[in-house]
């Protein structure tokens, strides 16, 4: 059984072309073409495709919203993104709504190809420009929200933590660290302080979380 596909792009020679390679491919045929946006939601909520190779610029209604609209009334609809925009604010959006998949234009068809594969598989694809941006992305957000040990405290002071918590004093940690115990005392209240915590106790609790050690 062939895997049906809507096409939604303004530009008819873009059409055009894909219905070609696409035709020649097995397995796959395109059942519908859509020159906006709104036409694309209507074909898809009659036609109920497998696959929809959206653009996002398109009149009367953006390939973004289109997207929107077709997943929320047919979440098994599979849409992917197939634009000239490599902006990050076109991209997010696009994967907010639910789209399986974003290439840019000047991607190989081979890849459009393997799209289709993969979104049918149930995973998502990005070509690599846009999962670079993706994963960038990501890192950046990370950075900025990371609450955790290894951004909060440093080094030595995760050493000391992870130390306390397995039950060793200040003099044995001081041996251990061939530092002096006023020092480690000083390492136990920064710990505290950054932390704000105020026991043994819960800065064990606080280690075992971060998976600084293990009970």
């Amino acid at each position: 059984m062939s895997t049906r596909i809507l096409l939604a792009d303004d530009h008819q020679i873009l059409r055009d072309g894909l219905r070609s390679l696409l035709a020649k491919e097995p397995g796959l045929e395109v059942v519908a073409e859509a020159a906006n946006g709104r036409d694309a939601v209507r074909l898809a909520l009659e036609l109920e495709p497998e696959v929809v190779i959206m653009d996002i610029s398109m009149p009367d209604l953006n390939g973004i919203e289109a997207a929107r609209q077709i997943i929320t009334k047919a979440p098994q609809v599979k849409v992917i993104a197939l634009s000239v925009h490599a902006d990050q604010r076109f991209v997010m959006e696009m994967l907010k709504v639910g789209a399986s998949g974003y290439l840019l234009k000047d991607s190989a068809f081979e890849e459009l190809n393997q799209a289709i594969r993969a979104v049918l598989a149930n995973r998502t694809y990005l070509c690599t420009e846009i999962s670079q941006m993706v994963v960038g992305d990501y890192v950046r957000t990370l950075k900025q929200a990371d609450s955790s040990a290894y951004s909060i405290l440093t080094a030595r002071e995760r050493e000391v933590l992870q130390l306390f918590a397995e039950g060793n004093s200040t003099a044995q940690i001081a041996k251990r660290l061939n530092l002096s115990v006023k020092t480690i005392e000083t390492h136990r209240q920064n710990i505290m302080e950054k932390l704000n915590l105020r026991s043994i106790a819960e800065l064990t609790k606080y280690a075992i979380r971060e998976g600084l050690t293990t009970l």
